[in-house]
């Protein structure tokens, strides 16, 4: 009986710390793919692609993301020709170190982005920043953490007239984990300047599908305040994607 006792004890001790580690893993990254294609009147080609991965060391917390998205439509015009033409046409890039204090819910940060969007306002805007990063929020279902900080923007105009300035940055990331199988991400962050205030949101539901790969449905908000007349200030993407977690 004592046999029996001490070897289910040892079983549930090593499933606990199996389990510790599958929780605390230093490298994470996935891999998403969005792929629309539509015929009739109109002929549209979509691909949304994106990167994103998570570093977790002793001193350090670190995010790195990157995504890109094409669309090109083809017009039956009425006199029987086809027009084609690129109506998205889109990348950026994005990387943000958590240096751990003594505490390491708190944290000082660096920030750096790059964004080249063809079809908006910009011909290109990149961002450095730095400050404190802060996790409030942390236990099996709810992890929440803010970072605020100054920084400096360069930004170019299609026009090619040069709006960089000094700015102030403030991002918040938000995930819920709703089951084993599911989770729930919401992420914001603002750039303000005196030339332009850039604001990015996402709000995204993931579900396991088998194994490794995932289905996710995100909605996306980009806006700029400053903008030539013709050019809307608010862009939005709406997508359904596979997602693929390689670590």
């Amino acid at each position: 009986m004592n046999k029996q006792l001490l070897a289910t004890l040892i079983a549930l001790s090593a499933s606990s710390a199996a389990f510790a580690q599958d929780e605390i893993k230093p490298f994470t990254m996935d891999g998403e793919l969005g792929f629309i294609s539509t015929t009739g009147n109109t002929k549209t080609t979509s691909i949304s692609a994106g990167i994103t991965a998570h570093q977790e060391l002793e001193k350090w917390s670190n995010d790195y993301a990157i995504e890109g998205l094409y669309k090109e439509e083809t017009v039956d015009n009425d006199d029987g020709t086809e027009e084609e033409y690129t109506s998205a046409q889109k990348f950026y890039g994005s990387a943000q170190g958590n240096y751990k204090l003594e505490n390491p819910d708190n944290r000082l940060f660096g920030f750096a982005s790059y964004e080249d969007d063809r079809l908006s306002n910009f011909d290109y805007q990149a961002t450095v920043a730095a400050g404190w990063n802060q996790k409030v929020l942390e236990n099996q279902r709810h992890t929440l953490e803010y970072s605020i900080g100054p920084g400096y923007s360069w930004a170019e105009t299609q026009d090619g007239e040069d709006q960089s300035s000094a700015i102030v940055r403030a991002s918040s990331a938000y995930t819920w984990k709703i089951s084993d199988t599911a989770k729930f991400t919401q992420t914001v962050s603002t750039e303000v300047g005196s030339e332009n205030t850039k604001s990015r949101a996402e709000s995204a539901l993931t579900a396991t599908i088998s194994g490794n790969l995932s289905m996710r449905l995100s909605f996306k908000l980009d806006h700029n305040t400053d903008v030539e007349d013709d050019v809307e200030k608010l862009d939005t993407e709406t997508a359904v994607s596979l997602v693929y977690n390689f670590f």
